[in-house]
C-alpha cells in the first residue's frame, strides 16, 4: 500500500535511524540484499500450507512460485504461517477455529511490514477465515486458490472425495460392499494434491472468491497438479506487486455488487450451503450490509449451470476443462453487475467476455439449464424465526413441500447412540430433528446436519428424509436438508422445546418451516427448559462462546466485525 509517496514498509525498512537499524539488520540474517531494503513493496505470502491439513499440503511449494513472480515485479516477498484448518482431520469442528484463524491472518498482516498480501488458500475455513482477517487490514490483497484435486477412481468410475463419504454407511447396508470394497475406494477417491473435487465446500470458496474479484480470471478450478495452476500462482506475485502501486486495496472491490456477483454465481454453480454463513461473515469485516434475505431474493431464481456432484454428475476436474467458471460468468452476465473491479484492475464483464465452453453437459447455457431456480432458499417460521436455509438443488422434490412426525435428538451423541435402534419409532415420512449443533451449543456449528438415515430404513431402500438442525453440513452432501436454524437450540430457540411426536411442517415454495404448537403449551415448555451448561470454561473456546453470533449473522464474533485498518502507531521499543 502506497501512501504518500511511501509505501507501509517504509515506516520500518526506510528510516536512517535506530528502528530503522534494528527492522533491517535482522532480516539481513536471510541473506537478503541491501536493495530489497530501499522502497521495494513488501508482500506478505499468507500460507495455510499444514502437514495436517491435506488439502493444502502442497501449499508450501506453491509460495516458492509466487515468490518468482513477486520478484520480477520488483517487490519484496516474505512468506509467513497463519493457523491452518484441516476440515478432515480437526475435532470437533474446524468452523470452531475459522474466527481464530482469521484474528491471527489479520494482526499478522498488520502487525508486520506488508504493503499487500497474497493469501494461500485451499481447504474449506482456509479461504473464508484469511479473507476475512484481511479485510479487517484492507490492504492490496489477492486470492491464489490451492485448486480441486484430479477426479476420484474406483472400478473404471468417477467418484467424489467427499460425496462417496457420505454414501459409505449406505453402500454397507443395501449394496452389500465389504471391507476391501470401502477400502479400494477410500484408496481411489483422494489420488492427488489438492482439496476436495465436488463442488464442495472448498471448490465453492475457490468460486467465491474469483466471483468477487479477488482472484485472476479462471483460478478456481485449475487442478491443482496441473501446471496452470504455478503458472497463475507466478502471475498471481506479479499482480499484487502491481496493486500495491496502484493502491487497488480489498474495499476498492469488495463492493455491494461484488457480493450480490457472488450470490448469483453460487447459484449457478450449485454451491455448497456453507457460502452463505461465509459470505456473511466477509461482509461484516468489509462494512457492507449483506443479509440472509439477500440470499434469496438475489439467488434463488438463478438458473443452475454446473453439472457437478453432489447435485450433479461430474468433477471439478471436468469443470476446468469444460471451461471454468469464466464460461459461467460469461454466461451469467444479464445477472451480473458486470462492471465490478477485479484484482486484475478490469471489470468482471471485460475479464470473461471471451470464454469459451467445451463441454455443454457439464455447464449449460442460462437459456437452457441444467437446473431453474435451484439456489439457496431462506426459510421463515416460528421455528426459525431468524432464518434456516435449504439447498434445493440438493433436496428431493417431493419431500420440498411435507408435514410429518418429529423424531429428536438432543445431542449428535443421543443420535449415534439410537438411529440404528431397531425400536427406533421412525419412517421415511418422519423429520430428524437435531438440537445442539449450532455456534453456542456444540459448539462451532459442525457439519452433522446431514445425518444418515437409520440402518432399518437404508435397507428399505429409503434415501432422503427430511432433516432439520442449528447445524451446518458439507457442501460435498446431498438430501433434504433444513440448515442453520437460527436463533440454535442451545441459547433458546424454538428448536429447544421441539419434542417427539409433534407436527412439523415445510414448505420450501413458500419459504416456511412451522413447528405446529401452541402458545400455551410453547409457554409451558420454555418455562420447564434450562440452557445447556457451556461446553468450555476457559480459553479460546471460552472466548467463542461469549462472543459467536447466530448463523443468520456469518456465526462471527461480535468484536470482530469491522477493522481496525493497517495504521500501527507504537513501535516495539
Amino acid at each position: 500500500m502506497v501512501m504518500n509517496g511511501k509505501t507501509r514498509s517504509f515506516d520500518w525498512f526506510g528510516k536512517n535511524d535506530k528502528m530503522g537499524f534494528v527492522h533491517r539488520s535482522w532480516l539481513r540474517n536471510q541473506g537478503y540484499p541491501d536493495d530489497y531494503f530501499r522502497g521495494k513493496p513488501v508482500i506478505g505470502i499468507c500460507n495455510t500450507w499444514s502437514e495436517l491439513t491435506p488439502c493444502n499440503g502442497h501449499l508450501r511449494d506453491f509460495a516458492e512460485v509466487v515468490k518468482r513472480g513477486v520478484i520480477e515485479a520488483g517487490g519484496f516477498p516474505l512468506e509467513f504461517p497463519v493457523t491452518s484448518l484441516g476440515e478432515t482431520i480437526m475435532r470437533p469442528t474446524t468452523m470452531l477455529f475459522r474466527n481464530l484463524a482469521s484474528m491471527d491472518t489479520e494482526e499478522s498482516i498488520r502487525a508486520n511490514p506488508l504493503d499487500g498480501v497474497v493469501l494461500l488458500t485451499g481447504c474449506d475455513k482456509t479461504t473464508p477465515s484469511t479473507i476475512m482477517g484481511a479485510c479487517s487490514v484492507d490492504l492490496p490483497t489477492l486470492v491464489v486458490p490451492g485448486g480441486p484435486m484430479l477426479n476420484g477412481r474406483f472400478r473404471g468410475e468417477c467418484i467424489g472425495s467427499g460425496s462417496f463419504n457420505w454414501m459409505v454407511k449406505e453402500k454397507i447396508l443395501s449394496e452389500n460392499y465389504t471391507e476391501a470394497d470401502i477400502l479400494e475406494a477410500e484408496i481411489g477417491a483422494a489420488r492427488s494434491q489438492g482439496h476436495c473435487m465436488t463442488m464442495g465446500t472448498a471448490s465453492t470458496m475457490a468460486c467465491m472468491a474469483e466471483a468477487l474479484g479477488l482472484t485472476l480470471p479462471g483460478a478456481a478450478a485449475i487442478p491443482a497438479v496441473d501446471s496452470r495452476k504455478k503458472v497463475l500462482a507466478q502471475l498471481s506475485g506479479r499482480r499484487i506487486v502491481e496493486m500495491v502501486r496502484e493502491d487497488l486495496r480489498l474495499s476498492a472491490i469488495l463492493t455491494r455488487e461484488a457480493f450480490e456477483n457472488a450470490i448469483v454465481v453460487n447459484s449457478a454453480i450449485g454451491g455448497s450451503t456453507n457460502f452463505v454463513i461465509h459470505l456473511l461473515a466477509i461482509a461484516g469485516r468489509i462494512g457492507v450490509n449483506l443479509t440472509l434475505d439477500d440470499f434469496d431474493r438475489i439467488g434463488s431464481n438463478i438458473p443452475m449451470l454446473v453439472n457437478l456432484k453432489p447435485s450433479g454428475d461430474y468433477l471439478m476436474e471436468d469443470f476446468y476443462y469444460a471451461g471454468g467458471l469464466p464460461v459461467v460468468i460469461r454466461e451469467l452476465k444479464r445477472f451480473l453487475h458486470n462492471d465490478a473491479i477485479t484484482v486484475n484492475g478490469k471489470k468482471i464483464g471485460e475479464n470473461n467476455s471471451q470464454s469459451l465452453c467445451y463441454n455443454q453437459e457439464v455447464i449449460s447455457t442460462a437459456d437452457k439449464p441444467f437446473k431453474e431456480n435451484a439456489g439457496i432458499a431462506v426459510l421463515r417460521g416460528n421455528l426459525c424465526v431468524d432464518g434456516a436455509i435449504i439447498k434445493p438443488s440438493a433436496a428431493t422434490e417431493p419431500l420440498m413441500k411435507h408435514r410429518g412426525r418429529a423424531v429428536v435428538f438432543e445431542t449428535i451423541e443421543d443420535y449415534h447412540a439410537r438411529i440404528d435402534d431397531e425400536q427406533l419409532d421412525i419412517d421415511e415420512h418422519c423429520i430428524i430433528v437435531l438440537k445442539g449443533a449450532g455456534p453456542v451449543g456444540y459448539p462451532g456449528m459442525p457439519e452433522v446436519g446431514n445425518v444418515d438415515l437409520p440402518g432399518k430404513l437404508l435397507k428399505k431402500g429409503v434415501r432422503d428424509m427430511i432433516r432439520i438442525s442449528d447445524g451446518r453440513m458439507s457442501g460435498t452432501a446431498g438430501g433434504t436438508v433444513i440448515l442453520h436454524v437460527s436463533p440454535e437450540s442451545s441459547v433458546g430457540g424454538l428448536l429447544a422445546l421441539v419434542k417427539d411426536g409433534d407436527m412439523i411442517e415445510l414448505d420450501v415454495g413458500n419459504r416456511r418451516l412451522h413447528l405446529d404448537i401452541s402458545a400455551e403449551e410453547e409457554a409451558r415448555r420454555r418455562a420447564l427448559w434450562r440452557a445447556p451448561e457451556p461446553m468450555a470454561d476457559r480459553g479460546y473456546v471460552k472466548f467463542y462462546i461469549d462472543y459467536v453470533q447466530q448463523a443468520h449473522l456469518g456465526a462471527d464474533l461480535s468484536i470482530l466485525r469491522g477493522g481496525s485498518g493497517s495504521k500501527v502507531t507504537r513501535d516495539l521499543h
